[in-house]
């Protein structure tokens, strides 16, 4: 059982303060993977929370293997998001204030596969087609800096 699924029981539906990674995965056309989320169907960035003495770095590989099937092979730091725009409620009445720690990966193998409890579909994606899609709120900002940071 994972540490916010423990806490959960004691504390109900109260906001959590949640760390959390996330990463930005680019394919050599500059496309990014998204995955199509089960519980609220909207596409996102790949990632999740961190768990008790787990570092950073093995959250984000442990992460992005069960969501998609790839292993990264090199990641870069991106961006911390934190703060109001970060406060997120789950469908199922959760609630989270999220610090999300987000990676670049532009190399990594391995065969995509969606994680079944948790991603209907995964997808690349070019800046046009995901300005027309439902993104997941707390992924539109970390999604527009990267492609800021690209575009200059």
């Amino acid at each position: 059982m994972s540490y916010i699924s423990k806490l959960r029981k004691i504390v109900g539906k109260t906001p959590l303060m949640m760390p959390c990674v996330g990463a930005i995965i680019v394919n050599e056309q500059k496309q990014i993977l998204l995955q199509k989320r089960k519980d609220n169907s909207t596409w996102a960035l790949h990632g999740g929370a961190i768990e008790i003495d787990e570092s950073i770095e093995e959250a984000l590989l442990r992460e992005v293997k069960e969501e998609t099937g790839l292993i990264l092979d090199s990641y870069e730091f991106f961006k911390i998001y934190s703060g109001k725009k970060m406060h997120h409620v789950y469908p199922n009445g959760d609630e989270v204030s999220l610090i999300s720690i987000i990676y670049i990966a532009t190399s990594y193998h391995g065969k995509l596969f969606p994680q079944e409890e948790e991603v209907i579909e995964l997808k690349y994606f070019s800046y046009d087609e995901i300005k027309k899609l439902n993104l997941h709120s707390v992924d539109i900002e970390p999604i527009n800096d990267y492609f800021k940071l690209i575009n200059h």
